[in-house]
């Protein structure tokens, strides 16, 4: 089940935290990054952000969430990450079609680290496009991808 998740409170951030350092280890090692940002993301960021996050929930337990800005012409896909006891269920699948579902904007873009083929295999069949490469000031090569609508 997925639903919008509290991020302002202190639990939920703390558990929210929790998925996201250990999906972002796994990414970390992907592109062989030794200073990757997000691992460095303190709970206090998670409940102060203004994005929106939603989580993907079997039991009662948060195993995937996806967090997104969003206005009338564009939505950006900030994070997307599963736990990677439940890689390769269709939790990343099934998150990014909720977003692409419940939000009505034209233009939807993401960004991912070059070397994560899982990721971007997931938004190019999701019709994503890459727009742009660059390098990071930690060393990690960044694609965008970008789907009209």
């Amino acid at each position: 089940m997925i639903k919008k998740l509290n991020h302002t409170n202190q639990a939920i951030a703390t558990k929210m935290r929790i998925v996201f350092q250990e999906s972002y280890a796994i990414e970390a090692k992907l592109l062989n990054a030794i200073n990757f940002p997000p691992l460095q993301r303190p709970v206090e960021n998670y409940i102060k952000s203004t994005t929106t996050f939603f989580g993907y929930h079997i039991k009662d337990k948060i195993v995937g969430i996806i967090e997104v800005s969003s206005n009338e012409k564009t939505t950006h896909i900030n994070s997307l990450v599963v736990s990677p006891h439940f890689f390769r269920q269709g939790i990343g699948r099934d998150l990014m079609d909720y977003i692409l579902q419940n939000f009505c904007s034209k233009v939807f873009t993401v960004e991912t680290g070059l070397e994560n083929i899982p990721a971007s295999t997931l938004y190019k069949n999701f019709g994503f496009k890459e727009v742009r490469q660059w390098d990071t000031d930690h060393g990690v090569r960044k694609v965008r991808f970008e789907l009209n609508l």
